[in-house]
């Protein structure tokens, strides 16, 4: 049984520029404690700074999905990494969940920064809940006998969500998701084109009574800025974005409530290969990441969200004065 969970739509208030509403749900912020891994991976607690370490080393390959987010994380955890001496080799964008997954299990990278949720139920979506630590306990159970481990979460989380545009939800009294169904054929959807064979995306839309695929829809990559703004500018008339995206409060776009609860805690941690943490000391490489992990907040999300989707700054200018703030950079 799924934790009941609300996807808040009431805008976030950043200098300058509206950032888009926060996700998060009902649950408790999750701790940055380093997780179900080897016993000797789990720091106590997570400090507040973290120097150069003097333990050892190795070159490391981190890798993203390709939309801005999952770079910008894997950029702050390539810079800690790098400022305590690991030599790090960058690969992001790599696509989809779909296309990723495959590249980890397979040793061309070494981590990513994976959102618990849509992670687990890549894997199994029956387990699945609004309990971020718990979405992680069982993505840890599901991924165990890949090689992998999950690191400390983030307090801040990213949800999915389905998101129209004012006219649209104004014109057919569209404000959950329960209501799509007796008007779908009459909406352009936005699908990311790895939805076919996602329960958070075809398997939401199907227990909404949404007869999938659509008859109208376009293949745009979910929480990306191609899919805002075909939303935008009429391309499409039901769009898959990310809960703490810029666009939704630049454009004025209404998310409509999970009114089933369909979609997971998303807090994000990174996900390491266990033959890369047996090459280097795994208590001081999770107290490195998770340093970072406790510090990233939802509010913090779409804040950083709004410097690189909509004034287009470098992820890699972003996530160095984030980390320079949050005091996790040597001076």
């Amino acid at each position: 049984m799924r934790t009941h969970r609300v996807l808040a739509t009431g805008a976030l208030l950043l200098v300058l520029v509206s950032a888009c509403s926060t996700g998060g749900g009902t649950s408790a912020a999750p701790s940055a404690e380093a997780s179900v891994a080897p016993a000797s991976t789990a720091p106590s607690t997570a400090p507040e700074s973290v120097a150069p370490s003097a333990a050892v080393t190795a070159d490391i390959r981190i890798g993203s999905d390709n939309f801005y987010e999952s770079k910008l994380m894997a950029e702050i955890y390539a810079q800690v990494l790098e400022n305590a001496g690991y030599n790090v080799e960058r690969k992001l964008g790599l696509g989809s969940r779909l296309e990723r997954n495959p590249t980890l299990d397979a040793g061309e990278v070494d981590l990513v920064p994976e959102y618990v949720g849509s992670g687990l139920g890549f894997y199994d979506a029956t387990k699945i809940s609004g309990d971020g630590e718990a979405n992680k306990t069982a993505l840890q159970e599901a991924v165990a006998s890949k090689g992998l481990t999950v690191l400390g979460l983030t307090p801040g989380e990213d949800t999915n969500a389905f998101v129209v545009r004012k006219d649209t939800s104004d014109s057919m009294s569209l404000t959950k998701m329960s209501q799509l169904a007796a008007v779908q054929d009459q909406l352009k959807w936005g699908l990311p084109p790895d939805c076919d064979g996602n329960p958070l995306c075809k398997g939401a839309l199907e227990e909404y009574g949404i007869t999938y695929p659509p008859k109208q829809r376009e293949a745009l990559a979910a929480c990306d800025a191609p899919m805002a703004t075909a939303l935008e500018g009429k391309a499409i008339d039901v769009a898959e974005l990310c809960s703490t995206q810029p666009a939704i409060s630049q454009y004025g776009f209404v998310v409509l409530e999970d009114d089933l609860d369909t979609q997971p805690a998303e807090n994000i941690a990174p996900l390491v290969r266990d033959d890369y943490l047996a090459k280097v000391d795994p208590a001081a490489f999770a107290a490195l990441l998770d340093a970072a992990s406790a510090k990233m907040t939802t509010e913090e999300l779409t804040r950083l969200g709004v410097l690189v989707a909509v004034e287009q700054q470098d992820v890699e200018d972003v996530a160095k004065t984030w980390l320079t703030e949050q005091g996790l950079l040597a001076g």
